[in-house]
């Protein structure tokens, strides 16, 4: 497979790596990217079924979140990443979070916008695929098709803004062209009844925390439907290093608080990396 990749700062900096969420790519880390490689190297793969990743259909891939976290292993084996800060984002979360368990003598800190390692996080938007996970039938499956249309990955967008309308096209027009290719929303549809695994991982990611208490910074949108401010307030129940800092917007924060996440991230890095 290939895996595309973005990559910034200087070779021999510090690495923060960046999982990106569902249903985006590297893409949503474009304005990040240069307010942070001053001092870091900043490197955002795009995940299995995402952005320009591509896999060979002959390949067999089995789009499960065990797979994504085999690929990323595989990609910080090939970049030879020896330790790095994690930021991770909605599907990003879970995978960094297996990631962080497989590995935890590479993880430096993390920072989580909008990521969940408990499932009261799981806000009420959810209820569809929650229905399709535990009822896998045509019917569900149609409905949550019909939810990723071009409107309802703008709503993903903007739901929650105080003004919608400052939101930039240029992420959710991306992804609509992205989850249109051949074959690329069945492979999404596959993944969203996986998810539940996540869910049964909690436990498991809350232990993590308990065990390694790494540097923690949860940065949150408040107005997520998906992943409510519960989620980010758990960390200080099992972390003690956990930091919460909540911003009055939505689910993709960086798309309207890229400064204010940048600012928040440069302070928490030269604390707990440097």
């Amino acid at each position: 497979m290939s895996v595309f990749y973005r990559e910034a700062g200087a070779p021999d900096a510090h690495v923060t790596l960046l999982l990106h969420g569902f249903p985006t790519s590297s893409f949503q880390y474009r304005e990040l990217f240069p307010r942070l490689a001053d001092r870091y190297r900043v490197i955002a793969p795009d995940l299995p079924g995402f952005g320009f990743t591509e896999i060979p259909e002959n390949r067999h891939y089995q789009y499960s979140f065990d797979a994504l976290v085999h690929t990323v292993l595989a990609f910080t084996g090939a970049l030879h990443l020896k330790c790095y800060a994690l930021y991770v984002f909605d599907y990003g979360a879970p995978t960094g979070f297996r990631l962080a368990m497989a590995r935890p003598e590479r993880v430096t800190a993390i920072v989580s916008q909008n990521g969940n390692a408990d499932e009261e996080g799981l806000g009420d938007a959810w209820a569809p695929i929650e229905r399709y996970w535990r009822e896998p039938t045509a019917e569900h499956r149609g409905t949550v098709r019909e939810a990723l249309n071009s409107e309802g990955i703008r709503w993903q967008y903007t739901v929650g803004a105080p003004n919608p309308d400052m939101i930039a096209p240029e992420g959710y027009t991306l992804d609509v062209a992205m989850i249109a290719r051949p074959g690329n929303m069945d492979i999404q549809l596959d993944l969203f009844p996986d998810y539940s695994t996540n869910v049964r991982l909690c436990p498991a990611f809350q232990e993590y925390f308990r065990k390694y208490e790494p540097s923690l910074l949860a940065i949150w949108g408040k107005n997520d439907p998906f992943f409510i401010p519960a989620g980010a307030e758990a960390y200080r129940r099992d972390n003690p290093n956990a930091a919460v800092e909540f911003l009055d917007t939505v689910h993709f924060a960086l798309e309207t608080h890229v400064e204010e996440i940048a600012s928040a991230m440069q302070q928490f890095l030269a604390k707990t990396v440097e």
